[in-house]
């Protein structure tokens, strides 16, 4: 579907809710179902809130996201700088469409990250032009100029975590000051996110401990922002006795090069854990860095033949891999929610996971539905691994609580009703809401 204006009708009857259906734009300026949270949030949220009887429709650029059936995409097409094989390539000159194409080259050229600026201002002229066919605006972390100001309906934003956060991680991972000077261009754009978010009336978060770095990141006040937990897809991420476990497999989920996810720290522990249990290994769902702090380390530790970087599988690989292993890991130093962490609880895979940022109310209690530990303590995390690895009871008994947990906390139909909600409060505190059903 292009993102030409399409003829939208009235959906009758009750929505799962209870109340009419709504007809609902969800933004999404990146949606990569395998390489981080977001496109996972849209595909699934969108679905649930179809099941409502909801009408969704995404808007989306490259990398477009991908969705269940019965979920039109309508494709909001940038110069997509950064596909592979060929990231920050030069457009050529008949690819220019438009000022905010210019704009889009402009800021790579000068060491930024544009999409989410220009996605927003796409967004924009592709909201107004289609002006009433909404009830409300969905915004997925894009936070760009462009979504302030009227876009035709009410304006409701998911923050999963500030980008600030990201941001203060890598400036602390840096080598020298070229490295800094290079990561302070690139997230220049959280400068813009800043005095958006500010401005913005209602604010949706996936944890109480990224509600907090709203606040102290961007200064949103506290009664902007309502917490809506997200959650695994339970019927896909669900136990599976036939599936034979690996002797020794860990799993986990990470960007190599990504400081945030702590990869590094995983890695040490993984060599200070095979010297007691040479069986032990890791498969890590991501992209393999040929450089970087994680190659060095597994060269230096001699751990080529003991990880495994998968990427590009389906979903029913992801979830045979998780049921396969005998630990799942998040090693992370933050994260705002750990979709990672609910979907290896949600098929029963014992978790070890570290207490960074949201990540223990995802995971629960320590020794009673995961073991945790700090985030960036590599003897901690081999500690850890090693107990549980050596202990098939706990191993039976944190899986199970596990699933349990999240079953009774997050799950995506709990999510699009919450949304959902939030929706209704946002409608119903417009000034002018926009509402032109037909009968």
């Amino acid at each position: 579907m292009t993102a030409e204006a399409i003829e939208i009708g009235p959906r009758a009857g009750a929505s799962g809710d209870g109340d009419s259906p709504l007809r609902i734009a969800l933004l999404t300026y990146k949606g990569n179902p395998f390489c981080g949270g977001q496109g996972v949030y849209v595909r699934h949220l969108s679905r649930e809130l179809a099941r409502l009887g909801h009408h969704v429709e995404v808007i989306g650029a490259q990398p477009y996201p991908v969705l269940d059936e019965g979920v039109p995409l309508t494709e909001l097409a940038s110069l997509d700088l950064y596909r592979q094989p060929d990231p920050f390539r030069t457009p050529r000159r008949g690819e220019y469409r438009d000022w905010i194409d210019g704009l889009e080259v402009a800021t790579m050229w000068t060491g930024g990250f544009p999409e989410p600026l220009t996605f927003s201002l796409r967004a924009r002229r592709h909201l107004r032009a289609r002006r009433g066919e909404f009830d409300v605006v969905h915004d997925n972390q894009t936070l760009g100029y462009g979504l302030l100001g009227d876009l035709g309906a009410p304006l409701v934003t998911t923050i999963h975590h500030p980008i600030t956060v990201d941001r203060q991680l890598e400036l602390d991972a840096a080598a020298d000051w070229k490295r800094r000077a290079s990561v302070r261009r690139w997230y220049a754009f959280t400068r813009m996110q800043k005095r958006v978010a500010r401005r913005l009336p209602s604010v949706l978060t996936v944890s109480g401990s990224s509600r907090q770095e709203i606040t102290d990141h961007l200064g949103v006040r506290g009664d902007r922002i309502h917490v809506v937990h997200i959650g695994a897809d339970t019927d896909l991420f669900s136990p599976d006795p036939s599936v034979a476990e690996v002797p020794g497999r860990i799993v986990t989920t990470s960007s190599a090069d990504v400081p945030l996810k702590g990869l590094v720290h995983l890695v040490e522990a993984l060599a200070k854990l095979r010297t007691e249990n040479p069986d032990a290994h890791l498969v890590v769902v991501g992209k393999r860095a040929e450089d970087g702090p994680v190659a060095q380390l597994i060269e230096r530790y001699g751990l080529a033949d003991a990880v495994r970087f998968v990427k590009g599988i389906t979903d029913a690989e992801l979830v045979d891999l998780v049921r396969s292993a005998q630990i799942a890991c998040v090693p992370s130093l933050y994260e705002g929610f750990s979709l990672p962490a609910a979907e290896a609880m949600a098929t029963g895979t014992p978790l070890v996971a570290t207490t960074g940022g949201a990540i223990p109310e995802v995971a629960g209690p320590d020794g009673e539905t995961c073991l945790a530990v700090p985030p960036g303590d590599a003897e901690a995390l081999a500690a850890a691994l090693r107990r549980l690895l050596g202990d098939a009871t706990l191993r039976a008994g944190l899986g199970a609580a596990g699933r349990a947990r999240v079953l009774a906390r997050f799950t995506w139909k709990q999510a699009a009703i919450g949304t959902a909600e939030r929706y209704r409060e946002a409608i119903a505190a417009s000034p002018a809401p926009v509402r032109t059903r037909t009968s």
